[in-house]
Parts: structure tokens; C-alpha cells; sequence
């Protein structure tokens, strides 16, 4: 059984908070999210294929992809990344194609937790309450639970 993912969003305020504990290393949980070979394999909604335009997880690179669905509509993403520190954390923006005036940042934090586990702690926020509950009800929770059930996977391959 995979451990479950915590999507909070606190009554007032534009965030929302996705924490995720794995049974494996924050470096493997780390490389999984910077090499874009192992981003195509697990981001996102299952049965979604992903084409990565450009994707440099490093202070100051970008991202660029599109994920589409089985019935062929398609999902464009973008951002940059502002910080990022080896196997500890980053500061980025995330944009959705379909919503091109809303921006969320979003701080990723990579807890070791000792004996092989680790914990991603995800702050997002955006623009307005409404933008966050918009994010909040549109498959979003989904979309990460399947695709963390996928990076599962990967982190124990090493």
C-alpha cells in the first residue's frame, strides 16, 4: 500500500499544502523530480502521455510540458524555477496554459527522515482564493496521488 498524500486548503488564504511520505531516500525522491526522463514516467494523472519541451530543474532554469489525455486534449504547463538546493528544496512558479493569468509559487521541501524514508512538503500559493480553489477542484488531488502511486515505483528502483 502506498502512503497517502494530505491536500490541505486552510480556510482564507490562496494556499494549499500537499504533503507525501516515501519509503525511500530524499536523494532518489529528489533525482526523480529533477531528471526529465523519470518527470515523464510519473507526473501527472494515470493513462496521460507527456511531451517535455524543456525542463532544467536548477536555480534559474524552466520547464516546459504538455500532458495529453486519452481522449487527446491536451494541458500545457510552464514555470521556472527560482531556488533550487540539492536534495533540499525549491521555490518555483507553476502556470497552466488553460489559466495563463494565474501564477502559483511553490515551495517543494525534501525531508530525510532517517532509515531510508523521506517526506515532500509542498506550500503552494496563488494569486487569489479563487484561483486556489479552482486548482483545488480540478482533478488536482487526483492527478497527484496517481502520480506519486507511480513515483513509488521509480524511488525503489534507486
Amino acid at each position: 500500500m502506498s502512503n497517502p498524500v494530505t491536500v490541505t486548503t486552510p480556510d482564507g488564504v490562496p494556499f494549499i499544502f500537499i504533503t507525501r511520505e516515501f519509503d525511500a531516500p530524499v536523494e532518489a525522491v529528489f533525482r526523480a523530480h529533477r531528471e526529465p526522463e523519470l518527470i515523464k514516467q510519473w507526473l501527472g494523472p494515470n493513462g496521460y502521455e507527456m511531451d517535455i519541451d524543456y525542463y532544467d530543474f536548477s536555480s534559474g532554469g524552466r520547464y516546459r510540458y504538455v500532458h495529453t489525455n486519452p481522449e487527446g486534449s491536451r494541458f500545457e504547463f510552464n514555470g521556472v524555477f527560482h531556488v533550487v538546493r540539492e536534495n533540499e528544496f525549491a521555490i518555483q512558479t507553476f502556470e497552466f496554459g488553460g489559466y495563463p493569468d494565474v501564477v502559483s509559487i511553490e515551495s517543494l521541501t525534501f525531508v530525510d527522515l532517517g532509515d531510508g524514508r523521506s517526506r515532500l512538503e509542498i506550500h503552494s500559493t496563488y494569486p487569489s482564493i479563487e484561483a486556489r480553489d479552482g486548482m483545488a477542484v480540478s482533478g488536482m488531488e487526483k492527478g497527484v496521488t496517481e502520480g506519486y502511486e507511480r513515483l513509488d515505483v521509480i524511488v525503489k528502483k534507486g
